[in-house]
């Protein structure tokens, strides 16, 4: 089933974020989100995530769907090692042979990388990544994008992006571009 964004708006006190924004994010394909700074990208992913809620409109599609995330900042466990924070969200257990193979997927050896596993280790049927290979190295991105692409093979990928080079680089399916008028 698509996900469905229905003429959603959101606001935060004054600040119009979102206004009457309609999309859909087809099954099974990867979809990139880009727009400007500050206008509203993560917060369309929070209300993917169901983290919040839209101020008018609705969001069909998600509520049975087995979801995992990369959030912009690295919401990880602090006092739990790399393997710790991956076998978090992994539902059956992961051996150290696998985790240490996909560690070495994606060159791990920084925390975004413990983030971009963990989501993608997680049983899953829709991944929402926000900004997944900001602040990697040319070397480092080839091989987490080389990862990422097996790993939702089949399943739907959401990402955000600035960068137009991206959504080639993840093979993109298609692009919601986010205009707002503030």
């Amino acid at each position: 089933m698509d996900i469905k964004v229905d003429h959603i708006s959101k606001a935060y006190g004054e600040q119009q974020v979102l206004q009457d924004l309609f999309c859909v994010f087809p099954e099974g394909k990867t979809t990139c989100i880009r727009g400007r700074s500050g206008c509203g990208k993560t917060t369309l992913i929070r209300l993917l995530l169901r983290l919040d809620v839209p101020d008018k409109g609705k969001i069909e599609g998600v509520s049975d769907r087995k979801l995992s995330a990369v959030f912009q900042e690295d919401r990880l466990c602090e006092n739990l090692s790399a393997a710790s924070n991956i076998r978090l969200v992994c539902t059956e257990t992961i051996t150290d042979r696998e985790l240490e193979e996909a560690y070495k997927a994606v060159a791990l050896t920084e925390r975004r990388r413990v983030s971009i596993l963990r989501a993608l280790l997680a049983e899953s049927d829709c991944v929402i990544m926000d900004e997944p290979l900001r602040g990697l190295d040319e070397k480092t991105r080839a091989k987490t994008i080389d990862y990422i692409l097996k790993k939702t093979e089949g399943k739907t990928l959401i990402f955000v992006t600035h960068e137009e080079k991206e959504a080639v680089w993840l093979k993109a399916d298609r692009t919601v571009d986010i205009l707002t008028k503030h």
